[in-house]
């Protein structure tokens, strides 16, 4: 396979198309230069910032993916999805970073050891995403999109979609019982064998 020769051929390799790159850029201060080092360089992630465009869920890849899946199966899909350092990066609409901490303590969300916390990146924290023309070998282990941005307006859930299927995605990973735990030192007898 030849090297590409512009931009549009390198991103749909990925599935991020050029409008969906251009989005990604529009949160930059310079979109422009983002979008040259891309055509430049379509392997190169990029620190973008959060809280104009949009928000950034993060969660562990395990959790993050249970969430996904409530997402999609019992909910309206996602905004773009992408995997990096082994965490699960949910873009989300702006505003969410600041909104959904509150609401998932008003659930009691995170309560066992069982349920992951979130981080939310909002206004003034920024986020590393994928390189919209694949991952190169020296990329982190695992860094791409799940969800590739493909348009200039995606779908972004907020903090009230967002929060539904967290929850669902621990109840789902948390058995509850109204049964006290065993005693670990209790004796255990084998009583199958009485007549």
């Amino acid at each position: 396979m030849g090297t590409p020769t512009d931009m549009s051929s390198c991103l749909d390799a990925a599935g991020v198309t050029p409008d969906g790159a251009a989005w990604l850029a529009s949160a930059g201060t310079y979109p422009r230069t983002t979008l040259a080092l891309w055509e430049e360089q379509p392997g190169a992630p990029v620190v973008l910032p959060c809280g104009s465009v949009f928000d950034v869920v993060n969660a562990p890849s395990m959790f993050g993916s249970r969430i996904l899946d409530r997402l999609w199966d019992e909910g309206p899909g996602s905004g773009p999805v992408a995997v990096f350092r082994g965490r699960m990066l949910l873009f989300a609409a702006p505003g969410t970073a600041q909104r959904l901490p509150s609401l998932l303590g008003w659930e009691e969300f995170g309560r066992t050891e069982h349920i992951p916390p979130l981080l939310c990146h909002g206004n003034g924290d920024a986020v590393t995403v994928p390189a919209p023309g694949g991952a190169p070998e020296s990329a982190p282990a695992g860094a791409r999109w799940l969800v590739a941005p493909d348009t200039r307006h995606p779908w972004l859930p907020g903090p009230e979609i967002l929060l539904w299927a967290a929850v669902r995605a621990a109840r789902a990973a948390v058995r509850i019982s109204i049964f006290p735990p065993a005693d670990q030192d209790a004796k255990v007898y084998d009583v199958s064998r009485r007549r």
